[in-house]
């Protein structure tokens, strides 16, 4: 099945050069555990003549004929192969002019038996005809076939096995080397527009570029992966295996959920073909088991959410559902609550004391209950004022109320910012906080309520701060730029943020910090300007901005969605992902430098964005033209 992978097992191809007989070939490799076939639709010999005569009016087929299999099988079981003498970007009139005449009947023949994919090899970066021909045959055709770019890691010239013992390299730049084959694709997919039909095949040689070469192809859109048998070792009991690199991009693969293809003859002759697929399911069976927060994103991998406007809006319950099910946020909560409430009453006072919680934004309950059970925790008396402007949540917390909590909660059902309290607060808790921590408007609401709060009040959380990291990811800039609305312009969606679990990508630096927020506090001026300058150290090309938080919920009690000190096993945010309307190649000696603005009119809430080095985009979404949040 060339056209998807599926399930827990691994999709495996078999790549031949030369097929004598297209069933028999196919029954053979299905037999073996293959799922699909690579081959070659023309003779690789047969270079056709389509300038001089008298070759050119040869009569006769050019290739076999398409009834040897059915559609079916076309349809689902072969990729085809581009013959390989083809050159397109030839320097040579004549030999371009028959390359380019093969190509199209190669392109329109594999289109007529209706290949899920074709295969086509980038051998160097001058490849700007052969980018041109295929866009102009993926739009005049009615034909839904994709194409995989077959690049290898590293170019065979660049190969060690292939450099001479004491021979002087050209190049003393290891970085070039290394990022040589990306910038074929990089300029291969800029010609074709980022076209969502023309994928990465990657092939994995011997030798491996660097780490951090290896994380930037895995931001591409790698649909396959092709692994010669040249690349396998072989065990004590003379199985082939793969070296710790090698299994390394393999279980990076993995979780692309690329399809694999073998090329090669066996090495291992005493051993059966099988025992390469074998070995590849043996990685995948024994791959590092998902963690509880991956498990909760499966299926949600690059999907563009919008982000929640839950004060402007009324969430639904099953959105409320979702968050109270985080095992991990409501028991970091309680914990702040426990050691706020020992430290505000001491062990004599415990009896007499009693302390004023409000919870601002209480949903269905989650943090009243977690208040109450640090309060008993704590062998502290509390009063609780649950405060929650949703009527449909509050008939939830008035129910709670008459079966569980009783007369030591009051049930609020207003707007925080318009509630006349009756008596001030020693905590306000409260879970306001968005993807980017500020953007569900904490600092305007807890600003609105802070006048409630006693002096020596203590509001839980006290800060947050928002991050940034530069991204690269050509999925996700197809994703935003498949976005359309009617009656928005075009360019809206790239002036949007979106939730976004994070999958496909490539992270060019660590995050850095944006905005900060503390409560209680005397400034309730809440628009902000930061100029964040990132170094990338590599060539690459930026797509947007992935934003972070973390947050102070009470000393040393906090939260964080930050990659490097994400809160194990929380799932109740996924980043923030701010894109950029033109992606912008940085060379690897090149620093990023982003502005960002967090501006507030008094009836709502937005942020600007623009790029400055290593050259300029537009400020994005001024005035807040294509997203607002509303207060």
């Amino acid at each position: 099945m060339a056209s998807g992978s599926t399930g827990s097992r691994v999709s495996c191809g078999r790549d031949l050069n030369c097929v004598p007989e297209v069933a028999d070939t196919l029954a053979a490799v299905a037999k073996l555990g293959f799922d699909f076939l690579c081959m070659p639709l023309f003779h690789s010999r047969f270079r056709r003549e389509f300038e001089l005569e008298p070759a050119k009016s040869r009569s006769g087929a050019h290739t076999r004929s398409d009834l040897l299999l059915c559609g079916r099988d076309w349809n689902t079981l072969i990729v085809g192969k581009l013959s390989q003498w083809i050159d397109a970007d030839s320097e040579f009139e004549t030999e371009r002019r028959n390359s380019e005449a093969a190509l199209v009947q190669e392109l329109n023949f594999s289109a007529y038996l209706g290949l899920p994919v074709f295969m086509i090899p980038l051998k160097g970066p001058n490849c700007a005809n052969l980018a041109r021909l295929l866009l102009n045959h993926i739009h005049t055709g009615h034909h839904t076939s994709n194409f995989w770019l077959r690049v290898p890691l590293m170019a065979s010239e660049d190969m060690r096995e292939d450099l001479i013992e004491n021979e002087p390299t050209t190049s003393g730049d290891d970085t070039s080397v290394d990022e040589k084959t990306w910038s074929w694709w990089h300029s291969f997919r800029t010609l074709c527009d980022y076209n969502k039909r023309i994928c990465l095949a990657i092939e994995v040689g011997a030798d491996m570029p660097s780490s951090a070469v290896i994380d930037k192809w895995l931001g591409e859109p790698i649909k396959a992966a092709i692994l010669p048998t040249s690349i396998f070792l072989t065990n004590k009991k003379g199985f082939p295996v793969l070296s710790k690199a090698h299994q390394q991009i393999i279980f990076s693969l993995f979780k692309l959920e690329a399809q694999f293809v073998f090329t090669g003859t066996s090495r291992h002759t005493e051993k059966d073909f099988r025992s390469y697929l074998q070995y590849l399911e043996y990685l995948n069976q024994n791959r590092p088991a998902p963690n509880s927060y991956e498990l909760f994103a499966k299926g949600y991998e690059d999907y563009l959410q919008s982000p929640l406007q839950p004060l402007m809006d009324n969430l639904e319950s099953q959105t409320y559902e979702v968050f109270e099910k985080d095992p991990i946020k409501y028991s970091q909560y309680q914990q702040a609550v426990y050691k706020c409430l020992l430290d505000r009453v001491p062990e004599e006072q415990k009896d007499t004391n009693v302390q004023v919680l409000m919870v601002l934004g209480a949903g269905r309950g989650p943090l009243v209950n977690a208040s109450l059970r640090a309060a008993r925790q704590a062998d502290r008396k509390l009063k609780v004022y649950a405060v929650e402007k949703n009527p449909n949540a509050v008939i939830t917390l008035e129910n709670w109320r008459f079966e569980e909590w009783g007369d030591q909660v009051t049930v609020v059902s207003c707007d925080m910012r318009d509630w006349a309290a009756p008596e001030k607060a020693d905590i306000i808790v409260s879970e306001l906080l968005g993807s980017f921590g500020d953007n569900e408007l904490s600092p305007e609401c807890l600003d609105g309520a802070q006048h409630f709060l006693k002096d020596d009040g203590v509001s839980i959380p006290c800060s947050y701060t928002s991050f940034l990291a530069p991204l690269s990811s050509s999925k996700l800039y197809n994703e935003v730029r498949g976005c359309r609305e009617r009656d928005k312009d075009p360019e809206c969606h790239f002036e949007t943020p979106y939730v976004v679990r994070l999958h496909n990508f490539h992270q060019l630096a660590d995050p850095k910090a944006c905005f900060t927020f503390k409560h209680p506090t005397t400034d309730m001026n809440n628009n902000r300007y930061q100029c964040l300058t990132f170094s990338v150290g590599c060539n690459c090309v930026l797509h947007g901005f992935a934003g972070y938080f973390e947050t102070t919920l009470y000393k040393d009690v906090t939260l964080s969605i930050k990659p490097e000190t994400h809160s194990p096993g929380m799932f109740s945010w996924f980043p923030i992902l701010f894109p950029l309307k033109q992606p912008i190649s940085i060379s690897h000696d090149e620093d990023v430098t982003v502005r960002f603005w967090r501006c507030n009119n008094g009836k709502k809430v937005w942020y600007e964005w623009a790029v400055t080095e290593p050259s300029c985009s537009a400020i994005h979404n001024p005035a807040g033209r294509s997203y607002t949040i509303g207060l």
